[in-house]
């Protein structure tokens, strides 16, 4: 299991991802589950992967097979397609492509899933984000829903619907995704340690900022404590 969260906003869009992947109680393991494309000051792409490694994997690797291919075209490759929408559309095409792929040659009844987040912008056109479903089709995030996410996303949702609007800085967006990923973190041991965060600023064409939170990193712990304490507070403060 995994949880991921993107938030996109005025200001900017913020991405945050873990990195367990668990197959089993006794096999748990690190893989990275954010990935970015970039052509500086041209566009900037980020992708969060949830569900089956071998999907997400394979999906990758074949879009880095299509960028790199010397006969790559607008149609082939997601560092050339003309529009965001465009680039959903070859991620999900991607994507639905290996999962048949995989399913047909699992033995087990029960075919292999994965989705995905697509955030991104490129030059003279505005910020977008994207779910790419399993079947490849997709939503968008809009000023009525400025977030989503990906994987065992119930535990952190409810700070973002209370907090999270067009109009939240940069900074708080960090704030608020950290501590959606602290409130999974605490709920769900499937998702673990460490995370990668990035922030791409509205208009920069590139990843602005990016960080890798390690387990027992002290800015995330003293956060976590400071939730946990105003959360405590708060709760002995309402009446019945």
């Amino acid at each position: 299991m995994t949880y991921c969260v993107g938030l996109l906003l005025n200001q900017g869009m913020v991405c945050l991802s873990d990195t367990r992947t668990n197959a089993g109680l006794d096999n748990i393991s690190t893989y990275r589950k954010m990935f970015t494309f970039e052509v500086p000051g041209e566009r900037v792409i980020v992708i969060m992967t949830a569900g089956s490694l071998s999907v997400t994997q394979t999906t990758i690797a074949r879009l880095h097979e299509a960028m790199d291919d010397e006969i790559a075209t607008p149609e082939t490759s997601i560092t050339l397609a003309p529009t965001m929408l465009k680039v959903a559309q070859l991620v999900g095409n991607t994507l639905a492509a290996v999962r048949r792929e995989i399913d047909e040659k699992l033995s087990m009844s029960q075919g292999a899933s994965a989705s995905m987040i697509v955030a991104g912008q490129r030059k003279g056109g505005g910020m977008r984000m994207f779910l790419i479903y399993p079947e490849g089709n997709f939503i968008e995030a809009t000023d009525d829903t400025p977030f989503l996410q990906i994987g065992e996303h119930k535990y952190g949702k409810p700070i973002l619907d209370r907090v999270v609007r067009p109009e939240t800085g940069l900074q708080d967006a960090q704030k608020a995704v950290l501590l959606s990923m602290d409130s999974t973190l605490r709920s769900n041991l499937s998702v673990g340690m460490p995370l990668d965060l990035a922030v791409i600023e509205k208009d920069a064409l590139q990843v602005t900022s990016r960080r890798r939170i390690e387990a027992g990193d002290e800015g995330f712990r003293a956060m976590s404590e400071a939730w946990s304490n105003a959360l405590r507070d708060g709760f002995t403060r309402i009446a019945v």
